[in-house]
């Protein structure tokens, strides 16, 4: 009988595997080759354009003048943010697999992080990650479930961050974001309803499948799913598993308030660098805590634009957000710093970790 479970959970194990290649596959050299010609074209594109509006005279005077010191701090900021993505990734693994070592959790991390900016909605991350920890030998199951927590419990620690200092700075928040301010408030609802309905969906299964199911089959009816009741089928699966996900949680209090924590530096860590930026072009007048809800509603920007790492989208709304903020002249240069924190450095330090390596006289 455990012999027949165990054959059961191997083909099961092998499947799952076997899904993960075909997600992860069509992520293949044409669709990378495609998306990193338009990654180049971007940077090229905002390069001549800062040419054409600053002069390269002028550009030459912003480098000499730079602060180093601010520069090197906002390094510091984007490998905290690394360090604590890795590490809400690893605290459940290691709970699961003790043998799950940190360095291994921090390339799984890159690996996502890559593979996040050079796909359409960051939407190539989480099917890598899952398939390279199936590779040595952690259940899909386990590793969708460990990504899963790490996502929910990162969006509740920016959100919950992010409204706790727009309060303490409403009042110039909503000055300088008076044209947009209904877009702020409907981005953060919207951000809210979404952490509500996950909460729901661990513990009201019949309330989501309650207003799912007519809207899928609604849906299956204009024609946006070919075969909705598989579609239901699916989610009523899906729901099923992050049950025991948020169940897992519920139970592993301690932990969670450990990557709850570890999200709120991450989230700090990452709205510090735009500040990091904002003083080593010699700009001073705003406090750092007046730049984090700024950059939380770029942040809010970003993820409906579908480009790979949302290019164009994240610095039309950066200089849209901070032209009023930073010096005049000082603006596109910064646009440029801040791209190669949060997108190009990613993007080379997680290729690194793509290059095969040898150990022991092995490949690895």
């Amino acid at each position: 009988m455990e012999e027949q479970i165990d054959k059961q959970s191997d083909k099961q194990q092998r499947d799952e595997l076997a899904k993960l290649q075909q997600e992860v596959k069509p992520a293949n050299k044409k669709v990378i080759i495609v998306n990193f010609l338009l990654i180049m074209m971007i940077f090229v594109g905002l390069f001549i354009y800062m040419l054409k509006v600053d002069g390269i005279d002028n550009i030459i005077q912003l480098i000499h003048q730079v602060d180093n010191k601010w520069v090197i701090a906002g390094l510091i900021c984007l490998m905290i943010h690394w360090f604590c993505e890795a590490s809400n990734l690893h605290i459940p693994l290691k709970k699961m697999y003790p043998n799950q070592t940190f360095s291994h959790s921090f390339k799984v991390s890159m690996l996502g992080q890559l593979f996040n900016n050079i796909t359409p909605f960051s939407s190539g991350g989480q099917p890598m990650q899952a398939y390279v920890l199936t590779k040595t030998g952690k259940r899909v199951s386990d590793s969708l479930s460990a990504m899963a927590m790490k996502f929910i419990i990162t969006q509740i620690a920016l959100v919950v961050t992010t409204i706790v200092v727009a309060l303490f700075e409403f009042s110039f928040f909503a000055h300088l974001m008076q044209n947009y301010i209904w877009i702020a408030v409907i981005g953060f609802l919207l951000n809210i309803l979404a952490i509500i309905v996950v909460i729901l969906a661990g513990i009201q299964k019949k309330m989501i499948t309650f207003f799912t199911t007519p809207v899928i089959k609604w849906l299956g009816k204009m024609g946006v799913f070919k075969e909705p009741e598989k579609t239901i089928e699916k989610l009523d699966i899906s729901i099923d598993h992050f049950r025991k996900q948020f169940l897992f949680m519920k139970e592993e209090k301690k932990m969670v308030i450990k990557m709850f924590v570890v999200a709120v530096i991450q989230s700090l860590a990452y709205y510090s660098i735009t500040y990091m930026i904002y003083r080593a072009f010699g700009n001073v007048g705003i406090t750092f805590w007046q730049i984090i809800p700024i950059q939380a509603f770029l942040l809010l920007i970003m993820t409906f634009i579908p480009t790979p790492g949302s290019g164009l989208g994240a610095e039309g709304g950066f200089y849209l957000l901070f032209s009023s903020v930073f010096q005049e002249g000082t603006i596109h240069m910064s646009i440029l710093f801040w791209r190669m924190y949060t997108f190009y450095l990613p993007i080379i330090v997680g290729a690194l970790f793509l290059i095969p390596i040898k150990r022991k006289g092995r490949k690895a």
